[in-house]
């Protein structure tokens, strides 16, 4: 599969974590050829950045975002605000600080951040953010491109910060068509968040980039 100037193995061949080998730059061009077949940078190694291709891979469309009961005070009122890209480096960093269960450290490397400084200095990157006043308090980070939004991390401070960012988030981008949310979770499931095999996602990636 030939990625930017890189050839990666073909994605089926990925292991049953998802990994698919290691090696390549995190340039723009190689960065945003990659999410577009399918593949994320994670973690680093020796032997260069980390790629991964999961199976299956958790998505969500615009149209079936679930929104908990609990949010709709929060998204009605105005204790939170919603900003994009107001703090786009601020929010990658808390992404990578913030404590996390059963991580002992962050896989937000220098050379990644560095990359999505770049791809956010480009329109690429995009952030979302919830402030309560003038503290950030959650948000998220991912990559935009051709109406798929390839969501990175989050985090949060207070209850439902990050939620909020996200709901606010799928409303405001324009165009969107897909959320691709890389791995499954609960959290995510609860949102409207469903599983579909890799081969269907890879699928689904070649129609809309061919649009």
């Amino acid at each position: 599969m030939q990625i930017g100037p890189y050839k990666f193995p073909d994605a089926h061949t990925a292991d049953a974590d998802g990994f698919l080998c290691a090696g390549g730059d995190l340039s723009p061009a190689t960065l945003i050829a990659a999410y577009q077949h399918g593949v994320f940078p994670w973690h680093n190694s020796p032997h260069g950045p980390c790629w991964y291709t999961p199976d299956p891979r958790m998505i969500i469309y615009p149209k079936t975002l679930h929104i908990q009961k609990s949010m709709r005070p929060l998204l009605n009122g105005n204790r939170y605000s919603f900003r994009m890209n107001s703090s786009f480096m601020r929010v990658v960093d808390m992404c990578a600080n913030i404590p996390r269960p059963n991580q002992p450290g962050t896989w937000i490397w220098d050379e990644y951040r560095t990359a999505m400084k770049i791809l956010h200095e480009m329109g690429v990157a995009i952030s979302a953010e919830t402030w309560m006043e003038d503290k950030l308090i959650g948000g998220l980070y991912g990559l935009y491109i051709n109406g798929v939004l390839y969501g990175e991390s989050m985090f949060s401070l207070f209850p439902n910060a990050s939620k909020y960012a996200f709901i606010k988030c799928i409303r405001s981008l324009p165009d969107l068509r897909l959320v691709d949310c890389q791995l499954p979770t609960e959290h995510l499931q609860r949102m409207g968040g469903e599983t579909i095999a890799r081969s269907e996602f890879l699928r689904m990636l070649n129609d809309i980039n061919q649009t």
